[in-house]
């Protein structure tokens, strides 16, 4: 079993892989990392002997003060450096620079001088070093305004603010998802490279995004119709959208009832994609779910009886709960890498309706229990 360490751990690219590399407990052990240990010779040293492999992801991105980014950057490649002649491991290193190693700017050359600098070590110490070249990274949890573009304008049509394009440049991207995928395959192949360009996934202008996610605005967030996703890229656009909607303001949705003398009727889900439908029974005290998806789109609608759903983000410890009460039938959408359940808390049977975008696949599930 492979032990891996992260820095950068709590960031945007460390937090998924973190995650994702929970999902493969029987080959993979993570090593935990915090900050703190950069300035602690010894409780770094003890980190790094631990380690069969070390991902280095921690970086300052952004800062009022170029010089700063650029100082902060090459000191966590020295600090990591001389931790790694310490102890005079023979882990396998990774770094995550970034495509714009070429460019005039401070950040750049602190990304390319910082894997230079690593690859020089592996080449004295014949040491296995990997030196990942990065497009665009974007996703679910990226920082607004620091991150990516997506991240800042989903950001700001969930919370009422108008978007702005500044320059309207092309962009070459890749999901999170899709970057993790290809760390675990570098890991699995230990691929000494010291520039090993990850090819992008998807290119648009910041324009052509911004269209994509007002789309998903006025589709799904007015009116709560799951939009009509044709494409992987849109489907982790769309996901990537969803995350930055205040999920306590939001939900639950009450659905637009129409009754007559013949009773009520109402609408579930408005969608231009498929999937499949379930419906449910749940027992007085029951507990259905305690898992979570990575990809999947998933709406819970209760339609009679009291239940309580509860989501929390995979990672953290809030908890959100909601009440939903068939007297006034609602729904909640549950968001990716949240894990979720629901419970019937009243004293009849609870009566659910469940839709997800793709029919379930025992093969390839994207279903995984955790509890809440």
């Amino acid at each position: 079993m492979l032990k891996i360490g992260i820095t950068g751990q709590f960031g945007f690219v460390g937090t998924h892989l973190y995650n994702t590399l929970g999902l493969y407990a029987e080959e993979f052990e993570r090593v935990d990392f915090k900050n703190e240990l950069f300035f602690d010779n010894q409780l770094l040293d003890l980190f790094v002997l631990k380690c069969d492999v070390i991902i280095h992801l921690a970086a300052l991105n952004r800062h009022n003060v170029p010089q700063i980014i650029y100082d902060t950057n090459i000191g966590l490649v020295n600090s990591l450096i001389a931790s790694l002649e310490r102890t005079k491991s023979k882990a396998h290193v990774i770094m995550s620079s970034s495509s714009q190693e070429e460019k005039d700017n401070l950040y750049g050359k602190s990304k390319k001088v910082g894997r230079e600098k690593l690859a020089n070590w592996a080449g004295k110490n014949n040491n296995c070093f990997t030196g990942l070249i990065i497009p665009n990274v974007f996703g679910p949890f990226a920082h607004p305004n620091y991150n990516s573009v997506i991240a800042t304008f989903s950001h700001q049509l969930t919370h009422g603010e108008i978007p702005k394009v500044i320059i309207d440049v092309e962009l070459d991207m890749i999901y999170v998802g899709e970057l993790v995928a290809e760390i675990l395959n570098v890991i699995k192949r230990k691929i000494n490279n010291s520039f090993f360009e990850v090819k992008s996934t998807s290119k648009s202008k910041v324009s052509e995004l911004l269209v994509f996610l007002k789309m998903f605005k006025e589709t799904y967030f007015d009116r709560g119709e799951v939009p009509d996703i044709k494409s992987t890229f849109e489907l982790n656009l769309f996901n990537t959208f969803r995350s930055y909607i205040d999920h306590d303001s939001f939900f639950p949705v009450h659905f637009l009832k129409h009754s007559d003398n013949r009773g009520t009727f109402f609408e579930v889900i408005r969608l231009g994609i498929g999937g499949q439908v379930s419906f449910s029974t749940t027992l007085t005290g029951e507990t259905r779910g305690n898992h979570f998806h990575t990809r999947k789109i998933e709406r819970f609608a209760v339609i009679k009886g009291k239940a309580l759903i509860q989501l929390r983000r995979i990672g953290t410890q809030e908890v959100n709960d909601f009440y939903l009460d068939g007297n006034n039938p609602a729904y909640i959408d549950m968001p990716i890498w949240h894990t979720h359940n629901i419970k019937n808390i009243g004293d009849e049977i609870l009566y659910t309706i469940f839709w997800i975008n793709e029919p379930f696949d025992v093969n390839d599930s994207d279903t995984y229990f955790e509890i809440v």
